[in-house]
């Protein structure tokens, strides 16, 4: 199928349904606060490498995790009992963000995505109070994080690192616990993976992921720096 190219001067997405197999809808436009917002809106995310245009995808399925399917395996629970790591919300962004941009798995980098285009956009939001980022303290070190975008009730995840085992899943435990007590239906995974998987993630039709969007339109977006929704 032809490609949509999406003009610069315009902020207009084909339909969802328009992605090919592999959940490629649209190639182009910019990384604009108003362009990635209302991509988020309908279900549709910017992911390219460092030389692409800019790429945008709607999968289906779509990886998502109900706050309250929310799985957390017994080897995690002496991490809690024990206060192994502190937990912050929008203390430091930047750190994070550049720090998922930099994770390295199995010997090889996994942020190659996260371009320098991408860290300027996704700050821009986090100063308009729509990217938001946790980040997992031990004695004082940043250990783990992760950022995404909230809308209205939803959760947008990007990305996350660890510098210490399980920093990762237990900064995103504690968002999804501290999420579900704020009334939030859904945490956007995006696509599938064994790590969150495990956390309780499944896969859903995109049909319904694009109704449980339509339901989120007239939710109240709690707006600004999330460092008080957290208690440690």
């Amino acid at each position: 199928m032809p490609f949509f190219w999406l003009a610069e001067d315009e902020v207009v997405f084909p339909p969802v349904e328009m992605a090919d197999e592999n959940g490629l809808l649209a190639i182009g436009g910019d990384l604009s606060s108003e362009r990635i917002l209302a991509a988020y809106q309908q279900g549709i995310f910017p992911w390219f490498n460092e030389m692409d245009p800019y790429l945008w995808w709607a999968p289906d399925p779509r990886f998502v995790l109900f706050p309250q399917e929310l799985k957390v395996a017994k080897s995690m629970r002496p991490y809690f009992n024990q206060g192994k790591f502190q937990v912050t919300l929008d203390r430091d962004f930047p750190a994070v963000i550049q720090s998922c941009a930099a994770a390295r798995r199995g010997g090889r980098q996994v942020g190659t995505w996260i371009t320098d285009d991408m860290i300027e956009a996704y700050v821009a939001l986090h100063e308009q109070g729509y990217a938001h980022s946790v980040e997992v303290w031990q004695d004082g070190r940043l250990a783990g994080g992760l950022y995404g975008v909230s809308l209205g009730k939803i959760f947008f995840g990007e990305s996350m690192f660890a510098r210490v085992g399980n920093a990762s899943k237990f900064g995103f435990i504690t968002l999804v616990r501290t999420l579900q007590e704020k009334g939030f239906n859904l945490i956007d995974c995006q696509q599938e993976t064994e790590h969150l998987g495990s956390l309780g993630a499944r896969a859903i039709p995109r049909t319904y992921f694009t109704d449980l969007l339509k339901s989120n339109a007239d939710e109240p977006t709690i707006q600004g720096n999330w460092g008080s929704l957290i208690q440690n």
